[in-house]
């Protein structure tokens, strides 16, 4: 796995070989000269490392989904990452009040958590979390999304609009 990652894609599982080479495919086509896609130890979950800014990939994968649904035929999920940290508590804290800052005062969050191959549970990285984020909850209809994606040893954090979480099983209906 990329350690240093700032892209993470879902797809089915026992497709990940496929979609690793689409999803390399595409991040070149969008102009990264290099870009590092990794398989992880979980089915059907894929990190990528890119040059390019991982939120104008979410809007130009968008785009070219639309117009040419081919390419990411084996793409479930293209997930923008900020930060990648260590799996404990208090670096996860530390990386969501780095990330965070960019909500605007007057404006909502909620924090979602996706979590593989970790013992630490939902409600103490809620806890640590929220701690760190002065603005008001909205569960329902938030204005961002404060995402944290625990990935075995390494955990991703993204605060983000809900429309920059590309699902393109979603838009293929």
């Amino acid at each position: 796995m990329v350690r240093r990652f700032n892209l993470i894609v879902t797809t089915a599982r026992g497709m990940e070989n496929l979609a690793a080479v689409e999803l390399e495919d595409l991040l070149r086509f969008l102009g990264d000269r290099e870009p590092q896609v990794s398989m992880t130890s979980i089915s059907g979950l894929l990190t990528a490392r890119t040059s390019l800014d991982p939120f104008e990939v979410i809007e130009r994968v968008r785009v070219i989904a639309e117009e040419e649904p081919w390419r990411v035929g084996s793409l479930m999920r293209i997930i923008p990452i900020e930060e990648v940290v260590e799996s404990n508590l208090e670096m996860i804290a530390e990386a969501v009040k780095r990330v965070s800052s960019k909500i605007p005062e007057g404006q909502s969050f909620r924090i979602t958590i996706e979590k593989r191959h970790t013992s630490l549970s939902s409600s103490e990285i809620i806890e640590v979390a929220a701690k760190n984020v002065d603005r008001r909850v909205d569960l329902k209809n938030p204005d961002w999304i404060v995402l944290i994606e625990v990935v075995g040893a390494y955990t991703g954090v993204s605060v983000l609009k809900p429309e920059q979480i590309l699902s393109l099983a979603k838009l293929r209906k």
